[in-house]
């Protein structure tokens, strides 16, 4: 039989405490003193082995996961994840950041003088060496289909996406809008949080365009792939992550998850919308209602 760490050490506390509840009843009767001296010791040193055989005797009731971490138990990691990338379990199912390959072809045979002109032959393959990150403004990668552009990709919508599941929540349960409807209301005037602003929407859309305009052209300039996502500077007025310490990383790796969960759930705001006609919250207060209608007025009152 198996069993916890903490489960050993209950029980053996369980044997040891009979063992000296026994004792005790051996000496009141007397003549059973003999007996229940044996019976002590062999419980304690059953309770000593069966501590030792679970978890050394330890209390800790968890042990460190010491394999690689994967996002599906089973599964082999692919060679082009190397799992030096924050957050990276291995998934790439359909092969999308594989290293392209390109095929080498010999030239075509165009003599005018032969009946036939054979086609040229595949004398081997290409594989373009480590990414790197062009000048040119059309294509800032040497290879557009690569694993350090979808990464970029990837924390940049990740990162969007949490401003925007806070920003629908908090706008929803401010001002009681929904965020599928707060275009409409901008149209009529524009507002924040109930305040009411003095631009028009054309002019908030201008405003935005230069601001985040301004950020991608200046954060494009950047040729190098680890200043483009993590800009550090500006970006980071407290020093939280702008060394290369085991705390950096693992504020990378926790942005990244952040980001993927943000990504799902405003995917999952988008599919509630089409679907019930509602923000975040309404979505909620109407799934709510199913089991709880108490909870159901609660969350429509924000």
């Amino acid at each position: 039989m198996r069993c916890r760490p903490d489960q050993a050490a209950a029980m053996s506390a369980f044997l040891m405490n009979k063992a000296f509840l026994g004792a005790s009843v051996g000496v009141q009767n007397g003549s059973k003193t003999t007996m229940m001296a044996k019976a002590t010791k062999i419980v304690k040193k059953a309770a000593q082995q069966v501590a030792s055989k679970v978890g050394g005797g330890s209390a800790k009731g968890f042990r460190r996961y010491q394999g690689d971490a994967l996002w599906l138990p089973n599964t082999t990691r692919p060679d082009w994840l190397d799992g030096s990338l924050p957050g990276d379990r291995g998934f790439d199912p359909l092969g999308l950041s594989k290293p392209t390959s390109y095929l080498q072809v010999d030239l075509d045979s165009l003599d005018n003088n032969k009946a036939v002109n054979r086609a040229g032959q595949i004398i081997g393959t290409f594989t373009p060496g480590k990414t790197q990150v062009s000048s040119e403004a059309l294509a800032p990668y040497n290879e557009v289909f690569s694993l350090e552009r979808f990464r970029e990709n990837e924390l940049i919508h990740g990162r969007w996406a949490m401003l925007a599941t806070l920003g629908v929540i908090v706008a929803e349960a401010t001002t009681g809008v929904s965020w599928v409807d707060a275009g409409k209301v901008e149209l009529d005037s524009a507002s924040y949080l109930g305040f009411n602003l003095p631009f028009s929407i054309s002019q908030l859309v201008w405003i935005e365009a230069l601001l985040v305009g301004g950020a991608e052209i200046y954060r494009n300039g950047a040729t190098d792939l680890e200043e483009r996502i993590y800009p550090g500077g500006y970006f980071d007025p407290l020093s939280l992550a702008s060394d290369a310490s085991a705390r950096t990383a693992k504020l990378r790796e926790a942005e990244i998850k952040h980001g993927r969960l943000a990504m799902v759930a405003f995917l999952g705001f988008g599919v509630q919308a089409f679907y019930t006609g509602e923000g975040a919250l309404g979505s909620l207060a109407k799934f709510a209602n199913n089991f709880s209608p108490e909870l159901a007025e609660k969350i429509s009152e924000f």
